[in-house]
């Protein structure tokens, strides 16, 4: 990965600071989602954050996280207007081999109730639950 991608340099009073870019901070939040309020957490990071995300770096780090991971963020993204960074993650569709839950940590009472969820083929993501966001 390109060493300008990975952390931003501050300056702080203790001396030099290495800092995740944004592009990093929002891949992380939909890899760690659990550590990060859950879905919805990460939903609100999204719609705060995603904006300020550089399509290309996006990309570019995306290719160095979990595809389901990616894929999640791409959702996330597109479901809150972030068009042109959700079109960056949108090659990874292709190489998925498999529909992903958006939130793994849920689990169905039965496998025949994974049925019932919404399915959406354009991120190859079970939509297993609803994403709520602050407004």
């Amino acid at each position: 990965m390109a060493p300008w991608l990975v952390y931003l340099g501050r300056r702080s009073t203790a001396g030099f600071a290495k800092i995740a870019g944004v592009e990093l901070t929002l891949l992380d939040c939909a890899r760690y989602f659990h550590k990060s309020g859950g879905i919805n957490g990460v939903a609100q990071i999204v719609k705060d954050l995603g904006a300020n995300a550089e399509p290309r770096k996006l990309a570019e780090a995306g290719a160095h996280y979990e595809n389901s991971a990616v894929r999640r963020l791409g959702y996330l993204l597109e479901l809150e207007g972030h068009e042109r960074q959700a079109n960056a993650l949108k090659p990874f569709v292709k190489r998925a081999k498999s529909m992903k839950p958006l939130d793994p940590s849920v689990r169905a009472l039965s496998e025949s109730l994974d049925a019932l969820h919404e399915k959406n083929s354009e991120w190859k993501l079970l939509i297993n639950t609803p994403v709520e966001i602050d407004s």
